[in-house]
């Protein structure tokens, strides 16, 4: 049964995406979007700034864009990529009004009871909805900082051989500061060497996705901005307690597989981890859009040994844009429909 959806703030730059994925999907119709310049407008109108709006159905451009309120908003299922300063009250609201919510954005990402999903890696983190009743009638689950997506998931096949410590240095895509985002001249022939909280994210998010909270890994992170559109980088070392070979990483990254792929889920991608053999891969340009479901899967390369002997080496590169914003929000989704909580 086709469940209705509403997509908050769709007018913004990640809600765009959101439309996108939405539009034709197997599992939800779009019912409702909210914006808050542009209410009372068709969608059609609201989108009438040079983005493209061809690949949107007719029903849905023209939807009235509401106001970002509990009491206009009738779906059931509701998609929140408000920014951050927003996100906190709006999204309580609607939890408290009986709203399911899949949100994006980080205020609740770290409450004891709000699901942090990625759902090939920590599906089991469904089951804290139960204990949201005491709060609210409905739920929130997120998803991760989009820098952590692509770290958890390749950390999570490494789990067999005892994961310790982690070192990571990221070059992340301008697009990953939303829009209008990094000046022009501040990122172009630049590399800008820190973002704001994005260090503490990673370390403290992985470790909730993996349940590593009681035990922690130890995390090293610096982050840094780049002038690439899309796609984040990142260059991991991974100190392990178990002794290996360099074709039993390789194969574990390979071979991994979740909870979607057994599923079938629509936007999951047959291989969520891709990993490439060439020393000059992956690369964002290249990569960022690679799989079966272009932007979903994580690539990996560079694989080997460091300088410990149970240490390993290798670079990943993760669409944040897709897996690590709306297309991981809407495989959250076709799983939670697909294990009754929608």
């Amino acid at each position: 049964m086709t469940k209705s959806v509403c997509v908050l703030g769709a007018t913004g730059t990640v809600g765009r995406e959101y439309l996108r994925l939405l539009s034709h999907h197997p599992f939800f119709k779009i019912k409702c979007v909210t914006g808050r310049t542009s209410v009372g407008k068709k969608l059609i109108e609201a989108l009438s700034d040079g983005y493209e709006v061809q690949d949107l159905p007719k029903e849905v451009l023209e939807l009235e864009v509401q106001p970002t309120d509990v009491k206009k908003v009738d779906a059931d299922l509701v998609f929140s990529p408000l920014p951050n300063e927003i996100a906190l009250k709006t999204e309580e609201e609607f939890a408290k009004a009986g709203f399911k919510v899949i949100t994006d954005a980080s205020p609740h990402r770290m409450d004891s009871d709000v699901p942090l999903i990625i759902p090939e890696v920590n599906p089991e983190q469904l089951s804290l909805i139960e204990s949201q009743k005491k709060r609210w009638s409905g739920f929130i689950v997120a998803t991760p900082n989009c820098t952590a997506v692509g770290i958890a998931m390749t950390l999570k096949p490494l789990e067999s051989f005892g994961v310790k410590s982690v070192v990571a240095t990221t070059m992340q895509a301008v697009s990953g500061a939303g829009y209008p985002g990094v000046p022009s001249l501040d990122i172009i022939d630049n590399i800008i060497p820190f973002i704001q909280n994005e260090e503490e994210k990673v370390a403290t998010e992985t470790n909730k996705i993996l349940g590593r909270m009681s035990d922690p890994i130890k995390f090293s992170v610096t982050t840094t901005r780049v002038p690439v559109l899309n796609g984040h980088t990142a260059s991991i070392y991974v100190e392990l307690e178990k002794p290996f070979e360099i074709e039993e990483i390789v194969r574990s990254l390979e071979n991994f597989r979740g909870r979607p792929q057994e599923l079938n889920l629509p936007t999951a991608p047959k291989r969520p981890i891709i990993v490439h053999k060439e020393v000059t891969r992956p690369q964002p340009r290249l990569d960022r859009d690679e799989g079966s479901v272009p932007g979903m899967s994580v690539c990996v390369g560079r694989v080997r040994r460091g300088a410990h002997p149970n240490s390993v080496q290798y670079v990943e590169v993760s669409n944040n844009t897709v897996r690590g914003g709306a297309g991981g929000a809407v495989l959250t989704a076709e799983l939670l429909v697909e294990e009754g909580f929608v």
